[in-house]
């Protein structure tokens, strides 16, 4: 589809309880469906700075743009539903595209790329009042923990409070841990052993005074086969997160078939993918989508 950016300005200036209204009549639908699967199109890296796609470090810059690509991804058979900041949230409910899907409010996004703080990542998104009072489905927020910054043990602690307030509301709260650090240049990276990924699922599992409405969003390690060994360290609900894919079909298709592996395991539920499919290598956004929703 097409979006009007002149409407959607006209509506936010002149008419900005539209949103709520728009929030109040969408169609909700269950988290799961009967297959018990998830497939997720996520779009909240710009509330980060982060925007950049493979080469392109102003890929998803163009609102219009990404607005677009992310109404033709939510248009696809198989594609539950959507996770991103309020901003975009609100431009999809005026476009009408988020009847009968999952929509997923992110919590935290202070942990702006390539900045100084970038590790004490406070909520700064939704809360969970707010996902509450629109009608939203859950909720997801990202865990990174450096063993050499004091300042994770703030993240900890925010982290599991908001479990706690996303339990009280019953309400579902997607968590995306890493065991992170520094490299000597000072950027963070993210420790995709097996080890490391079982670390933080484990720390994650624990945190807050319940884990009844606990997800857990975690990436393939960088040796897929050991993904059982790694899955088998919680009983909580999990999807598979996409983050950012190379540049070539080749490396795309190398993704593909990751996942494809880690979907077999038990605790797995589905995925939640954002740039590699409403930026893929070939610009084919519908192709992509329908090739991740095959994964299922």
């Amino acid at each position: 589809m097409s979006v009007d950016i002149t409407e959607l300005v006209r509506l936010r200036a002149e008419r900005p309880e539209a949103i709520a209204e728009a929030a109040a009549r969408r169609t909700r639908r269950p988290l799961l469906n009967d297959s018990g699967r998830l497939m997720i199109v996520a779009a909240d890296h710009p509330a980060r700075g982060a925007l950049g796609v493979g080469g392109n470090r102003m890929a998803m810059a163009n609102r219009a743009d990404l607005l677009e690509r992310l109404c033709l991804a939510l248009s696809r058979p198989g594609v539950d539903g959507v996770l991103a900041t309020a901003d975009i949230l609100d431009d999809l409910l005026l476009l009408g595209a988020l009847d009968g899907k999952v929509v997923m409010g992110s919590m935290n996004r202070g942990g702006l790329q390539g900045a100084s703080f970038e590790l004490d990542d406070r909520f700064t998104g939704h809360r969970p009042e707010d996902i509450e009072r629109f009608g939203f489905d859950a909720g997801k927020l990202l865990l990174r923990i450096d063993y050499d910054d004091p300042g994770s043990l703030t993240t900890l602690e925010s982290t599991a409070r908001a479990i706690d307030d996303m339990a009280a509301r019953r309400l579902p709260v997607f968590v995306e841990p890493f065991i992170s650090g520094r490299t000597t240049e000072g950027k963070v990276r993210n420790d995709l052993s097996a080890e490391a990924v079982t670390r933080s699922i484990a720390i994650a599992s624990g945190l807050g005074g319940s884990s009844a409405y606990t997800w857990l969003k975690v990436p393939v390690c960088d040796n897929p086969d050991d993904m059982s060994e790694v899955m088998a360290a919680s009983t909580l609900p999990a999807v598979l997160l996409g983050g950012e894919v190379g540049g070539s079909m080749e490396e795309q298709a190398g993704a593909y078939e990751k996942w494809r592996g880690a979907l077999q395991l038990p605790t797995v539920r589905g995925l939640v993918v954002g740039r590699s499919l409403l930026y893929p290598a070939d610009g084919d956004v519908a192709a992509a989508v329908d090739t991740a929703v095959g994964l299922l």
